[in-house]
């Protein structure tokens, strides 16, 4: 259990600077094509650690005595509604609030929000309970995630505001993410969390793909693809972050409760904010966000507490 808490932290860091990776790449091609070279270089990586696989199978075995993982129907329909909301839908949500408000206030939004709509949502779907503790910590979590966010200024979240579609889309990803897990934990009760991630991203880079030409971005997207400092960027966020992150992800969702994994996503948005800050990255903090922040992680231990 100790090895799955540390995979956590590891990914939340990982996570946690992915914000600010966006921020940078946002500069140079816009978030619709980030998110389809993204899952090109996810996609191609998939084709060749499955090319690597039939080869060594065929080495080592006269027969192919290996069990095939099958999807059924329905897993299938689940499989292209979390590409949607998992790959899609959601990155370009994300990345264009990056592009509009910087990372952390996406960070902060996804973090705050998705573990509460992630709990109701397994309260219904996967029978889980909540205890007397973990509603009192996701009450202190909330109320830390809210200071974190405005700052203590409920101004910044109206429409007045000049970056309040930054935070619209900002406010989409949380439940975006939250259906998304619900949608792939159904999946791997009964398959593997590598093989489900690899045919979401075969589907997300064909759906975005769609979108980039749609949206007259292909040509943009060929243009800038050799930029150096982009391609670091995408690797980063395509290995990383994706293969390596989502994976303890759904591992993780496979082995504890989802609530419980869930809050560890209200540590993300202080690390980003860290990074942020680091790399100047032109984010505005003041006392309340570090107060806030620290709310935060103290709401985390008392979810976790037993």
């Amino acid at each position: 259990m100790l090895v799955i808490y540390l995979q956590l932290v590891f990914m939340v860091i990982i996570w946690s600077f992915s914000f600010v990776v966006v921020d940078i790449a946002v500069e140079i091609m816009p978030p619709l094509s980030i998110a389809l070279y993204r899952f090109i270089v996810v996609s191609l990586i998939f084709i060749i650690i499955d090319i690597y696989l039939k080869i060594i199978r065929k080495k080592k075995f006269n027969k192919n005595d290996f069990k095939k993982i099958s999807f059924s129907k329905n897993d299938w329909i689940l499989l292209i509604l979390a590409s949607f909301t998992g790959v899609s839908f959601f990155f370009f949500a994300q990345y264009s609030a990056i592009e509009i408000i910087g990372p952390s206030l996406p960070a902060l939004f996804v973090c705050l929000l998705a573990p509460i709509v992630i709990t109701v949502l397994a309260l219904i779907f996967f029978k889980e309970n909540l205890n007397l503790t973990k509603v009192i910590g996701f009450v202190i979590a909330s109320i830390g995630g809210f200071l974190l966010i405005t700052g203590g200024n409920l101004k910044t979240l109206t429409p007045e505001d000049p970056n309040f579609i930054g935070y619209l889309f900002a406010l989409i990803t949380p439940f975006l993410w939250a259906v998304y897990s619900t949608l792939t934990k159904k999946v791997t009760q009964s398959n593997s969390s590598l093989v489900m991630l690899k045919y979401i991203a075969y589907l997300g880079t064909i759906e975005l793909f769609i979108f980039v030409v749609i949206n007259n971005e292909l040509l943009i997207f060929i243009t800038n693809s050799f930029n150096i400092i982009l391609i670091l960027c995408i690797l980063y966020i395509g290995i990383l972050c994706y293969i390596l992150g989502y994976y303890i992800w759904q591992n993780s969702q496979s082995n504890l409760k989802s609530s419980k994994v869930a809050s560890f996503l209200y540590i993300e948005p202080f690390i980003t904010l860290l990074f942020s800050i680091l790399l100047q990255r032109s984010e505005t903090i003041v006392g309340w966000n570090i107060l806030g922040g620290i709310i935060v992680l103290g709401a985390v231990l008392i979810i976790n507490y037993k």
